[in-house]
């Protein structure tokens, strides 16, 4: 006789789905077909890539999780290549980088900011004067170029100003290439410097980076500021790094920075990237910090005694003591 009661088994156990009703694979579909391209720019999710000589615009695609796509990389496509307005490709893979140039925001902050993947060549931009030359920003810039694995190449701007003579004896020790530019002079030599190059300029905001990209490229129309009279600062006019073609070679523009944090480099590659100074480290005693209360440290006895550039130095030990978060105000300078 039947009670009106039903056992319950498995089957009666309530599921939801998720994601669908398709099954769950950790396999990536291979994309065999994928197209290669080069980002050329990248705004709120979306990559411009060059992909043949066509503009395409991506999104990334979800199996790709949350690994970074920037300027300079080299990837693969799928989907609408045709380049037309409102089409939209899908990246689908991201090809080894051979260089990625970083910084942080300051020399304490654990977070890292890929600027650009797979340059050559780190162009150093500084103006002589409006806003003046800013040493200790270039030494840093030459510290993330030496542990990017890129070439240095300083670009000294409105010598129509002042004269370079200065700042090229600092760095006279380094053999380091530079080129001195005005808005109206002979851009030959810098052509010649980016010839064959993936090239990043990097500089404070308004020491001529867009003005010497319109020169180069006039088609490029990258907007150009003034700067502050009474700070030396320009404005930011440069929202966003983007790669241009040159006729052999690419050029990425970045924006103005204030500040080029090395909290990703360690102490001892922060002084690899003094190379005028390595004969002096040699000499110094085990462990030493190099900072000025170390006994011992070979970089007095080499200032006091002339062998050494003192500003080189103290630029140095500036880096080595922002990096412990010591109070200096002019660190980033």
């Amino acid at each position: 006789m039947s009670t009106g009661r039903r056992y319950l088994d498995e089957d009666d156990v309530p599921v939801r789905a998720r994601g669908g009703s398709r099954p769950r694979t950790r396999k990536r579909p291979k994309h065999e077909d994928a197209k290669p391209g080069f980002v050329t720019a990248v705004d709120r999710g979306r990559y411009t890539c060059l992909v043949e000589d066509r503009t395409v615009v991506a999104m990334k695609a979800r199996e790709l999780g949350r690994g970074s796509i920037t300027v300079g990389d080299r990837v693969r496509l799928v989907g609408d290549l045709s380049g037309r307005p409102d089409s939209l490709a899908r990246v689908v893979r991201v090809e080894e980088r051979r260089s990625v140039l970083r910084r942080t925001a300051d020399d304490t902050d654990p977070v890292e900011r890929v600027i650009v993947a797979n340059a050559d060549q780190l162009v150093i931009v500084s103006s002589l004067a409006d806003p003046p030359p800013q040493p200790r920003f270039i030494d840093r810039c030459l510290v993330a170029a030496y542990d990017a694995g890129l070439r240095p190449l300083l670009c000294l701007t409105k010598v129509d100003l002042a004269a370079p003579d200065d700042v090229l004896e600092t760095y006279s020790a380094l053999d380091l290439p530079s080129v001195v530019t005005s808005r109206d002079g002979d851009l030959d030599p810098l052509r010649e410097q980016l010839a064959g190059r993936v090239s990043v300029l990097v500089g404070s905001s308004g020491v001529g980076k867009s003005t010497l990209v319109n020169l180069l490229i006039p088609e490029a129309g990258r907007a150009v500021g003034d700067v502050n009279p009474v700070t030396g600062r320009g404005r930011h006019t440069s929202a966003s790094a983007v790669a241009l073609t040159l006729p052999d070679g690419w050029i990425i523009d970045t924006p103005g920075v204030r500040s080029f944090g090395l909290a990703h480099i360690s102490p001892d590659d922060v002084v690899a990237g003094f190379p005028d100074l390595d004969e002096a480290v040699a000499e110094c005693p085990p462990g030493c910090a190099h900072t000025a209360d170390v006994p011992g440290c070979a970089l007095d006895s080499g200032t006091a005694a002339g062998r050494l550039d003192a500003d080189r130095v103290s630029s140095l030990r500036r880096l080595l003591a922002s990096r412990e978060g010591a109070d200096d105000s002019r660190a980033q300078q």
